[in-house]
C-alpha cells in the first residue's frame, strides 16, 4: 500500500535516512504517481542528499499536479539558489509567498535571492540578510533556521546517457546520444544558466539531466530537437564568451570572443586534441543516415518513423490510436477521420482477425 510506504518514508526522513526515505517515496510514486505531496516531499529528502537537480524536477511536477500548495514553491526555491539560479529561485519564493503571506519561509528566501542578485549585479548591499524578526515564535525559527541551513553548496548532475557539445560564439549545441527515444517522452526546459533534460519512458525509471551551464543563456532563443539518433539542443548565449567546459565549475576561466557579428563562424571545441571537423562529421552522420539501406521490416520501421518525426501533432495522434486500436494491423494519418470513431482491426488477405479472451 502507498500509504504504508509514505509513513515507512516519514519514519526514514526523521531518522536522517534521506536515501532511503527517497527510496520509499519512488516506491510510492510508482503506486500513485499523480500525489503531489509525494514529489514534494521527495524533493526534501533529494535537498537534504544535496541532490539539487532531482529535487527541482519534483518540486517542478509537485507544482504541475498542485499549483495551490506552498511547499513544492519553497522546494524548488531552495534547490535553484542552491543552483545559483537566484532569479529563478525568488520567483518559486515570491509564487509559495503569495498563497501563504505570513509564512517567513519565503520572506527569508527572497532576501536572499535579492542579496544574491545585487552582488551579481555589482550593487552589494552591506545590510544583513540573516535576521529574524523578533516577533517570530520558536517553530517559525527552526523553520528560517533549516531554509537558511540548506543553501548551501551544488553538486553537479551525474547524466546517464552519453553527451557531447561544442560551440559558436553565440551558441553551445549540446547532443544527447538517445537513439529511438520518441520525442513525446522527452521534456527539455531552459533557465537563466540551467538546462534540464527529462526523459520518461514507461517501464523504465526516468532520466534527467539537469546541469548548471558555464554561463548565461536566453531562454526565449533556445531550441532542440529530437532526432532518430540523437537529441540535439542549441543553448543561446547572453554573452558571447568561449566556454571552456558545458558545465560551470569554480575553475572555469572566461575568454571573450573579440568577434561576435559573424554567424558561419566555424564553431570552437574546449579540447587538448587535435581540432576536428566537425560540420564535416555531422554531415556525413547525416548522409549516412538518410542512404541507409535496410530490408523487410526494418526498412518499413524506419519509413513509419520517418513520417511520424516529421509529423505534425494531430498526425502524430491519429498514428498512435489507430495503431493501438487496431492491434497494429491499420496506421492511420488522419486525425479527422479516426479521432471521432474507434478504428477496427484489418486482417491481411487469406487471415483472419480473432479477439483473444482473458
Amino acid at each position: 500500500m502507498a500509504s504504508d510506504l509514505v509513513a515507512k518514508a516519514k519514519e526514514a526522513f526523521i531518522d536522517d535516512h534521506f536515501e532511503l526515505a527517497v527510496d520509499l517515496y519512488s516506491q510510492a510514486i510508482l503506486i500513485n504517481p499523480s500525489d503531489a505531496d509525494l514529489f514534494s516531499d521527495r524533493s526534501q529528502a533529494n535537498i537534504k542528499l544535496k541532490n539539487f537537480t532531482e529535487a527541482v524536477s519534483d518540486a517542478n511536477k509537485a507544482i504541475e499536479l498542485d499549483p495551490t500548495n506552498p511547499k513544492p514553491y519553497l522546494r524548488k526555491g531552495t534547490a535553484c539558489f542552491n543552483l545559483e539560479e537566484y532569479q529563478t529561485a525568488k520567483a518559486a519564493f515570491e509564487a509559495g509567498a503569495s498563497l501563504v503571506p505570513d509564512d517567513t519561509r519565503f520572506i527569508e528566501g527572497i532576501k536572499k535571492c535579492e542579496k544574491c542578485i545585487a552582488e551579481e549585479n555589482g550593487e552589494l548591499q552591506t545590510q544583513s540578510m540573516d535576521s529574524v524578526p523578533a516577533d517570530v515564535a520558536p517553530k517559525d525559527v527552526k523553520e528560517v533556521n533549516n531554509v537558511s541551513s540548506e543553501l548551501a553548496t551544488r553538486t553537479p548532475a551525474k547524466p546517464k546517457y552519453r553527451h557531447e557539445f561544442y560551440q559558436k560564439p553565440e551558441e553551445a549545441v549540446v547532443t544527447i546520444f538517445a537513439k529511438g527515444t520518441p520525442a513525446e517522452n522527452v521534456s527539455v526546459n531552459f533557465g537563466e544558466q540551467i538546462l534540464s533534460v527529462t526523459i520518461d519512458i514507461p517501464g523504465e525509471e526516468a532520466y534527467i539531466f539537469q546541469p548548471r551551464l558555464f554561463g548565461k543563456i536566453i531562454p526565449a532563443n533556445c531550441r532542440y530537437a529530437v532526432l532518430s539518433t540523437k537529441i540535439e539542443i542549441r543553448l543561446a548565449k547572453v554573452e558571447p564568451i568561449h566556454w571552456t567546459s558545458l558545465e560551470y565549475s569554480n575553475n572555469n576561466l572566461v575568454v571573450r570572443s573579440s568577434n561576435v557579428s559573424s554567424g558561419n563562424q566555424r564553431p570552437m571545441y574546449p579540447s587538448s586534441k587535435p581540432t576536428k571537423d566537425w560540420d564535416k562529421l555531422e554531415a556525413q552522420v547525416k548522409k549516412e543516415e538518410k542512404d541507409e539501406k535496410l530490408d523487410g521490416d526494418a526498412a518499413l520501421n524506419k519509413f513509419f518513423r520517418d513520417i511520424y518525426q516529421d509529423a505534425d501533432e494531430d498526425t502524430r495522434r491519429a498514428m498512435r490510436k489507430s495503431f493501438v486500436e487496431s492491434n497494429g494491423t491499420v496506421l492511420s494519418t488522419n486525425w479527422k477521420e479516426v479521432g471521432s470513431k474507434e478504428v477496427e482491426g484489418t486482417a491481411p488477405d487469406g487471415m483472419e482477425l480473432r479477439k483473444w479472451e482473458y
